[in-house]
């Protein structure tokens, strides 16, 4: 039988709180005292020497009733300012209830380009870490303010799977309305089964993600089965369990009910985690059988091997490989921009000089830049 894991051998652990936890809907308020039991939870692990990155939503929630915001649907430009208001508000709340334990939080507000381009990637995850040393609690929501709707995490299921990936955490725990995952909808269909381990998240796994929740929540089942892959392959396990619940990081240590999905064992780089995780690909190359036969075998994807350029992206950026049925094979690095990579796909390497007028790698993508999926 496989073990699972516990959070009492966590090391570096990641915590996903959502709206409907932080913020009573009714009222716009916040749920200080749970809030406060959620802290206590964390100074406990703290205590044990576990490093704790808290990713929380609620600050949009939080400004609806002040600003007279009331309805479900709300514009982007009427979310961008409720959560100018409600962050400050959420921050100070998670600042006040920490601080009541020995700690200190610290405010990260994050947008896709954080984690999406390689350089602000890198600088986030420098940040974190010092927080980490320094003995802070990180304390992360979207940068609602600025994201746009073409560009956003959409939920901090996935921005907390990121984390998770970024920072090399080993536990990531989504802080949920239910205690992990089903067959089906439990509050549908009476004869759902609990499942307490996820050992691969194949296409059965997936079909099991519903539509998201009514409500403020953006998230559901299909997001966290999302996040789920994102984590796991980035050797981090993590686990969906009940939220709403005094206490519910302590009630999960003691063996609360949860649904707990295993890492993949996998020897990726950082670079290849980075392009593993990549919410948002710039573009794509479809290939050829031959190309495709070539990527199994461990080498490099040449133009002559691509017969479709899509998308518009720089050298650098992460794109999507797709082979000719359009399955996806996997993400890479992109040795040349969309505009010059369309004029070498279907060419030998050789003929590059002649047709850009200059000569750069043999390769449209590296073995080294390349992360092919499992299966």
């Amino acid at each position: 039988m496989t073990s699972l894991p516990t959070l009492a051998t966590a090391k570096r652990l990641v915590v996903k709180i959502g709206s409907a936890l932080v913020v009573d809907a009714a009222q716009s308020t916040l749920r200080t005292e749970w809030l406060a039991g959620v802290a206590a939870d964390i100074a406990a692990l703290r205590k044990r020497g576990v490093e704790v990155i808290v990713v929380s939503s609620g600050a949009v929630a939080l400004a609806r009733r002040a600003l007279g915001l009331t309805r479900k649907r709300l514009r982007l430009e009427e979310k961008q300012a409720a959560a100018s208001v409600g962050q400050i508000r959420l921050a100070g709340a998670w600042a006040e209830v920490l601080a009541a334990r020995g700690l200190t939080a610290a405010q990260l507000l994050l947008t896709p380009h954080d984690s999406e381009d390689r350089r602000r990637y890198l600088n986030a995850r420098a940040t974190l870490r010092t927080l980490l040393e320094l003995g802070c609690i990180p304390v992360i929501n979207e940068n609602d303010t600025v994201a746009t709707a073409e560009l956003r995490f959409g939920d901090n299921d996935r921005l907390a799977a990121r984390v998770a990936e970024m920072v090399g955490a080993d536990q990531l725990v989504l802080l949920s309305d239910i205690d992990g995952l089903y067959t089906a909808d439990p509050r549908t269909n009476p004869g759902a089964q609990h499942l307490p381990v996820v050992e691969a998240i194949t296409p059965e796994i997936e079909a099991m993600g519903g539509e998201p929740p009514p409500g403020y929540s953006s998230g559901g089942m299909r997001t966290k089965l999302v996040a789920a892959k994102i984590a796991t392959g980035a050797g981090c396990a993590m686990a969906i369990a009940i939220g709403n619940v005094p206490n519910p990081l302590a009630r999960l240590e003691e063996g609360a009910r949860c649904t707990w999905f295993l890492p993949v064992a996998a020897d990726h780089s950082a670079r290849k985690r980075f392009i593993l995780g990549t919410l948002h690909p710039a573009g794509r190359f479809v290939l050829d059988d031959g190309a495709v036969r070539a990527l199994a075998q461990g080498r490099s994807l040449l133009p002559a091997g691509v017969r479709e350029v899509a998308g518009s992206f720089e050298r650098g950026d992460v794109v999507e490989v797709l082979a000719p049925d359009g399955r996806a094979l996997g993400r890479g690095l992109s040795a040349y921009a969309s505009a010059d990579a369309a004029r070498i796909i279907g060419r030998r390497s050789t003929e590059i000089e002649d047709i850009l007028g200059w000569r750069g790698r043999d390769e449209l993508i590296h073995r080294d830049d390349l992360v092919l999926r499992e299966g």
